[in-house]
Parts: structure tokens; sequence; C-alpha cells
């Protein structure tokens, strides 16, 4: 940690990188791009569910962006949490509810049609668990999401993409679909963090960064990069 910047590391790898001063500063360009896509939704509270937390990062976010939103955590390395508590507390009143479960298992806690948003940034080993990518999951997702609700999800892969078009294939059945990465992962130099939304997904999803910062799939060109694959059950 430096100065008011607090980094967990897991599995060898930083996890979460938060801003103690400033909890709209998002560090790492993935999470940012998650932040733009929910600073697009309807004004006012949100009610969100994060699989994964970690250094709780986006919650924070939320939080400070939108006070009295209504968020739930599932995170099921208590060790994280107590860690994280004890570091890089919550601030106080901040709406978040931190529960000790997997994705899988507390999702079917959650109440039908409950969330305007899905936030899935979960990693074991360095990888996101294929159990939260496969459609018996997702229709959960669809399950416990508003009519106008959005499925947010991190995913690593790289060229060419065999998880990311497994995962289009199966929330298709959200409605729209849109994609953003890096140049780089794109490219195939190295794996990368690819963002997909879906569901109702806002009009200036990502922001409006230049093509040479950040690419956008949307419509008929995410079928292009990103079509072929078979959802996983």
């Amino acid at each position: 940690m430096g100065g008011d910047l607090y980094i967990l590391d897991l599995d060898d790898m930083q996890q979460s990188a938060v801003d103690l001063g400033d909890p709209t500063r998002l560090v790492f360009d993935y999470v940012r791009r998650i932040g733009d896509l929910l600073d697009v939704m309807p004004a006012g509270p949100l009610r969100v569910l994060h699989v994964g937390g970690a250094a709780m990062t986006l919650p924070r976010y939320v939080a400070a962006t939108r006070p009295r939103s209504a968020q739930i955590v599932l995170e099921p390395a208590t060790e994280v949490v107590e860690r994280v508590r004890a570091e890089a507390p919550l601030p106080p009143r901040s709406g978040i509810k931190v529960r000790p479960v997997d994705g899988e298992t507390g999702i079917l806690a959650v109440r039908d049609g409950s969330q305007d948003v899905v936030v899935l940034d979960a990693f074991a080993g360095g990888r996101v668990p294929e159990s939260l990518t496969s459609a018996g999951f997702v229709e959960q997702v669809g399950r416990v999401l508003a009519p106008d609700g959005m499925f947010v999800a991190n995913l690593v892969d790289r060229p060419p993409y065999p998880r990311v078009r497994a995962f289009v294939a199966a929330v298709r059945a959200l409605g729209d679909v849109a994609v953003g990465a890096e140049p780089a992962t794109l490219k195939g130099r190295r794996p990368g963090n690819l963002v997909v939304a879906s569901g109702e997904v806002p009009a200036g999803a990502f922001g409006e960064p230049s093509p040479l910062e950040y690419r956008v799939f949307r419509g008929r060109a995410v079928a292009d990069a990103f079509g072929g694959g078979k959802a996983a059950t």
C-alpha cells in the first residue's frame, strides 16, 4: 500500500486496488470500464449484486457515486474478507452487505427481479470459475435481475476467445450484448480482461474512449468477433 492506495495481492497477482481517500478513483482499466457501465445506468441508487468481492473496489465506488444503494457481495474467501476489513475497512453506513458464500450458492437466496445490476468479478486460482460462466448460472442471473437490469462480467481470455465465445452464447438469452477489450488483448499479445455486458445495456456503455484506447463491440459486431460459441453447461 502506498499513500491511500490499497493493493490486495492474491494468487500471485494484483487482485484489487482501492484508493481509500477517493473510492471513485478506479485504478485498473477493466474496473474503470465497469464503472463506466454503472455510470450510464439510470440516475439514483442502484441495487447491485456482486459475485466476488476481494477488496470491494466496485461496491465502494457505487456507495460513493450513488448513495443509498443497496449492495450484496458474495465472497466465499472469509480470510480475505477479514483481512480487508482489518486493513481497509468499509465506510460506515455504506449499504454493502457481505455474505460469506460462493456465487452459485449465494445467488439462490436472492429474490426474483430484485437487482438492477449483477457484477461477476470472481477469481479462483487466477481465473474465473467455469461454474460462474455456465448457462445454469446465467439463468439464475436472469432470474434475479429486474426487467431493465444488466449483467456485467469480467473474463480473462485470449484469441480465439473460447471462454468469451461460450459466455456470449449463454448471455444472449438476457438481451443485448456488448463486449469491451483493450487493443493488446485483441491482438493476442497476452491474456487480458474482456468485459461482457448483457441484458438492458445502456447507450454509451464503456464511456466514449478513442478507438485506440479501447474497443467496444455491439450488435452484429459481437457475433462477428465472438460468435460461434456454445454455452457451457
